[in-house]
């Protein structure tokens, strides 16, 4: 009975631990259970150790995993982040995972790595999955006057249908800019008034304008959303942004404890932004602005190499992906400003799928609803209902629409293969981190007790010891080669030098020429690249 519970368990993605009770999961987790999973992950003996960065302003905690053994802070790290957009929770799931299967199946990849897992960066939003309203939301419980008129949170969504989710509503008006989609009559879409389409229906988020300001959901009830308050390209004055960049807790507390990482070389991100199935382009022009808005040329060659990875271990084929960054996003922000190597991906996308006549419909809605249909996913589509609506007392207001989070996540049931695919991406990428090594010692006797010492430093590994950006911005910390003898006794060669940078198996020549008998220890690295060390006997 007991080995039956135990593979239950483990089949549900939980790290079963004797000390933290399980529980069978058949959805995404609720933050209750974010944190059990997340205690059990770091429990007595773990890898892992489990900080709270800061509470948001609802309370809830900014976890942060760091998983290895040894001398962390002098290992390459990789790290995680999840929850950037509240309503990404696959984002969250998969980040999990990650550190379950990290600890529990894969310890061999702590002995040259160290991994910093930030599994959920928006618990305020990520609650309204499992509230009794839900909609898709970005911002924290700040409150914020997103519409700038004096007043806070008046205009908010609103469940006028009483079904517990917020979709949209649609008016029919002469003026209307959309009309039923061709393709599918529940999809709203744009008419093309080029193409003598003509609209029958304003569109608006399900809610009621209580400003009476002519416009509906602009005051919503959310404060600051993380994916859109870091410092690069900060949209300011828009809503969810913030007052100015990283003005919420959860923001600062990360970059605060990021800072302090110097050993990590590359981020994943799990976000709606993707420059993994499709890399990122080069564009020379917004390379050299004062305020650089293209990744560097040689950088977009990584981000291809490392998108090749991806694509070969991930079978899912990405459709209709154009979200590359967006202002105030973090995956940007670890490039641009961190000056580390930045992945992001959704994790998984609506499948693309095609008629009878072998064409695909370029409208993402009615793509959706046709994979819903062929999937069997009947309860996607809130239909369209009449309701009475105060503001238009004299007009037909029906509410309906896809419901909230089905097309940015997909049925839990489908997680696993989705997150199995994604860990072995992360432990390869992990595997690429630079890797200093000291190889072709030599050592010459001179005349009047000297020694010549030769040795090559290579860097054995696909990726370079410094982004483009991260020389570029001088964050990243220089590669320091230090031998331990005296200045009197170093005739020749530099008791401590630095390397700006090693490329793709590049190897640098050290020589000195050192006085006396005896050992001589070499020892070069930075954090983010590690550590090489050597003893030469004279």
């Amino acid at each position: 009975m007991k080995k039956i519970y135990l593979s239950l368990v483990m089949g549900a993605g939980i790290l079963f631990s004797p000390h933290i009770s399980s529980f069978a999961q058949g959805d995404y987790p609720t933050l209750s259970q974010i944190d059990q999973r997340l205690k059990a992950i770091s429990g007595s003996g773990s890898p892992a150790k489990l900080i709270s960065l800061v509470k948001t302003e609802g309370g809830k905690d900014i976890w942060a995993l760091k998983v290895g053994t040894g001398d962390m802070d002098n290992k390459p790290a990789l790290a995680l982040v999840g929850g950037v957009e509240g309503f990404h929770v696959l984002g969250v799931e998969m980040s999990l995972r990650f550190a379950e299967n990290l600890v529990k199946e894969n310890a061999s990849a702590l002995e040259k790595n160290t991994f910093y897992i930030f599994p959920n960066m928006s618990p305020d939003a990520y609650a309204q999955y499992h509230a009794s309203l839900k909609y898709e939301r970005r911002g924290n419980a700040a409150k914020v006057d997103q519409d700038r008129d004096g007043r806070v949170n008046e205009d908010g969504y609103e469940d006028l249908n009483k079904d517990g989710f917020i979709t949209m509503m649609r008016v029919e008006s002469p003026v209307g800019e959309y009309a039923a989609s061709e393709d599918d009559d529940r999809i709203m879409v744009k008419a093309d008034r080029s193409k003598g389409q003509k609209g029958k229906y304003m569109l608006f988020p399900e809610s009621r304008d209580n400003d009476k300001d002519g416009k509906f959901g602009e005051d919503l009830l959310e404060g600051v959303a993380f994916n859109k308050s870091l410092p690069y390209k900060f949209p300011a004055f828009q809503p969810l942004a913030g007052e100015f960049a990283v003005s919420q807790p959860e923001g600062r507390a990360l970059l605060d404890y990021l800072f302090d990482q110097w050993n990590i070389f590359a981020f994943v991100t799990f976000s709606p932004a993707n420059n993994l199935s499709s890399p990122m382009k080069h564009n020379s022009a917004d390379a050299k602005k004062r305020i650089v808005t293209s990744m560097l040329e040689n950088d977009v060659a990584l981000n291809a190499m490392v998108s090749g990875l991806y694509n070969d271990g991930v079978t899912q084929k990405a459709f209709n992906q154009t979200n590359q960054g967006t202002d105030g996003d973090f995956f940007q922000w670890a490039y641009f400003h961190f000056g580390r190597l930045s992945f992001s991906t959704p994790g998984w996308w609506i499948p693309e799928v095609k008629n009878e006549e072998g064409k695909s419909n370029a409208n993402m809605d009615v793509n959706f609803m046709t994979w819903a249909t062929a999937e069997g996913q009947s309860d996607v589509f809130v239909p369209w209902t009449a309701i009475q609506h105060p503001d238009f007392p004299n007009q037909k207001v029906e509410i309906g629409g896809i419901k909230p989070f089905v097309r940015v996540n997909p049925p839990f049931a489908k997680v696993d293969e989705i997150a199995a695919e994604h860990n072995a991406f992360i432990l390869k990428l992990a595997e690429m981190r630079p890797n200093l090594e000291f190889h072709n010692v030599q050592t010459e006797k001179l005349a009047g007790n000297l020694t010549r010492i030769s040795v090559d430093l290579v860097n054995n590994s696909t990726l370079p010891s410094h982004s483009e950006m991260g020389l570029k911005s001088r964050w990243l910390r220089k590669i320091r080669v230090d031998i331990n003898k005296d200045a009197k006794d170093l005739v020749a060669g530099d008791k401590m030098k630095l390397i700006e940078k090693l490329e793709s198996y590049e190897k640098t020549t050290l020589t000195w020429i050192v006085k006396g008998s005896g050992n001589v220890d070499i020892k070069a690295g930075a954090p983010h690249v590690g550590f090489a060390s050597l003893n030469v006997k004279l």
